[in-house]
């Protein structure tokens, strides 16, 4: 499979998320307060950029994220919403590199790059398998 012929710089997601309790840095353990949590921000960006590859791929493919590189630039409160933008800067085997975004009501409150390696299912759970048989 060629990923080149899929995918093309340019190609975007966008999605939008509610900030729920769950969400914050205090229920996650990231911080002591009821705000967006840092690594839910990444979370939802690794979700858009996952689904996009994922809308794109042929059922035996899959994406697994290898990199992040995001600076968290501003709180959000519980019970706003946070839109999440990825997209993508480059395709080069076996990978596909995005810029990631995210803004709340008022503000964008998080930027970065994310890279995603795309992944045979099959051939990546005969690696698992083996080292949980490693003992």
């Amino acid at each position: 499979m060629n990923i080149t012929e899929l995918f093309r710089p340019g190609m975007t997601n966008e999605a939008a998320f509610e900030v729920k309790e769950e969400h914050s840095a205090l229920q996650l353990g990231s911080g002591s307060l009821r705000v967006l949590a840092t690594p839910m921000m990444i979370r939802f960006m690794e979700l858009i950029s996952h689904e996009l590859i994922a809308q794109n791929l042929p059922g035996a493919y899959s994406s697994v994220g290898v990199h992040v590189d995001v600076r968290h630039l501003a709180p959000t409160p519980i019970n706003k919403i946070v839109r999440v933008r990825c997209e993508i800067l480059e395709v080069k085997e076996p990978g596909i590199k995005f810029s990631v975004n995210a803004w709340d009501e008022v503000e964008k409150i998080g930027e970065g790059q994310h890279k995603r390696v795309i992944i045979e299912v099959d051939r990546f759970f005969s690696r698992v398998e083996a080292k949980m048989n490693l003992s």
